[in-house]
């Protein structure tokens, strides 16, 4: 069977298939939190996905909340994403075993607000050097879109990559005991301002150059130019001296639109963003400084398993929006990014073809409120795709 996605109501069975008798039983339970059981309803997707074959299917809930399938043996991710207005839930259950016998599963739900500002672009993986031979990849940047009705302010606005870097590597936080937030690796870069200097309208966007600042675009036609005096740029000489990811910004970047370094853990000469699949959050301190909580004890930490390398553990209730990107050469594939930020994942199919990632457009809001709303389920499935070209391509 190919890999597809298909809807059921209720109560689903993979129909025409040879190997009937292996099929297994699915009930999947939904648990709203306490005080918002009145949220369960019918017609939600659940969504079952084959981690091994990629074969993914969509259940529908029932009245009391359940859903029901039947599905060959394998290894499963389920997931849940639901919102009513601001209020949004969301589950992930990776790794559910069917194997020649009935299972019922619970997804525990998470509630969570729609934010103000979320991540609308993320462009990681490069582009060919055409008409040049190669590749490249010193170009990254990342959209923030105010998704408001109230002017947003970036002053004190942090960013982040998370360990690890590869949504295909192996998870060195999958035995530690009850974490609560989420690791930030190599460094943690800032915008400053006093708190009302850099605004941001309703419905527009910021760019951050996650790499050079520069027209890339002179050199390599099917990159992008980020010399803009409206861009941000993450750019510190003293800690990222590697000139070929991080030269000098260009001419038009604004000495107060150079990001800060609150701290850096890697020991790497250039910022290192995954090119295929990384796990990328926006957030901001609440009760103290970035530059003050690193300082206390136990909020940077050993990477387990690594000698050298530490995280800044960054509290789920700070990140305003996380983007969890997948590799889409791989089968392997494990989220980092908890069910309250991120419940899915966006894929990426390849690299070095100036594909981006890029946010869904809420056609009905947009059209309700006047300006640009984008998708915000806090579900990287529902609110992004795969774009074909960076949206900052002339």
């Amino acid at each position: 069977m190919t890999a597809g996605l298909w809807a059921f109501a209720g109560c689903m069975n993979v129909g025409d298939n040879p190997y009937e008798d292996s099929l297994n039983d699915l009930t999947v339970r939904t648990e709203y939190p306490e005080g918002y059981e009145s949220f369960r309803r019918s017609g939600v997707d659940v969504k079952v996905e084959n981690t091994l074959t990629g074969d993914s299917y969509t259940l529908l809930t029932m009245s009391d909340g359940s859903a029901e399938g039947r599905f060959p043996n394998g290894i499963y991710r389920i997931s849940l994403s639901d919102r009513s207005g601001g209020d949004i839930f969301n589950a992930t259950r990776d790794g559910v075993r069917l194997d020649n016998g009935p299972l019922s599963v619970s997804l525990s739900l998470l509630h969570s607000k729609a934010g103000t500002l979320v991540i609308k672009e993320l462009y990681v993986g490069g582009c060919s050097r055409a008409p040049q031979e190669g590749t490249y990849q010193a170009d990254q940047y990342m959209i923030i879109h105010n998704n408001d009705t109230q002017t947003a302010y970036l002053d004190s606005l942090c960013l982040g990559t998370l360990s690890p870097y590869n949504s295909n590597s192996s998870d060195p936080w999958a035995d530690y005991p009850d974490k609560d937030f989420v690791p930030v690796i190599q460094a943690v870069w800032q915008i400053g301002g006093k708190g009302k200097s850099f605004p941001l309208a309703p419905g527009a966007d910021a760019v951050i150059c996650l790499k050079g600042a520069i027209d890339h675009s002179l050199q390599y036609p099917l990159s992008v130019n980020l010399n803009n005096s409206a861009y941000f740029v993450c750019y510190n000489s003293t800690y990222f001296p590697n000139t070929t990811f991080h030269p000098a910004p260009g001419d038009q970047i604004r000495q107060d639109h150079i990001l800060g370094v609150a701290i850096k853990t890697g020991q790497a000469n250039a910022y290192a963003i995954s090119i295929t699949s990384p796990a990328m959050v926006i957030f901001r301190a609440k009760g103290t400084t970035i530059q003050d909580y690193v300082l206390q004890a136990g909020n940077v930490i050993q990477i387990p398993g690594s000698s050298s390398e530490q995280a800044v553990c960054i509290p789920y209730d700070w990140v305003i929006d996380g983007v969890e990107v997948f590799d889409g050469r791989q089968s392997s594939n494990s989220k980092r990014l908890p069910s309250s930020i991120d419940a899915g994942y966006v894929t990426q199919t390849d690299t070095f073809h100036g594909h981006s990632l890029f946010r869904r457009t809420d056609e009905e809001a947009t059209a309700e409120k006047g300006f640009e709303v984008l998708m915000d389920t806090n579900n990287s499935s529902n609110d992004l795709y795969e774009r074909q070209t960076q949206s900052l391509h002339e």
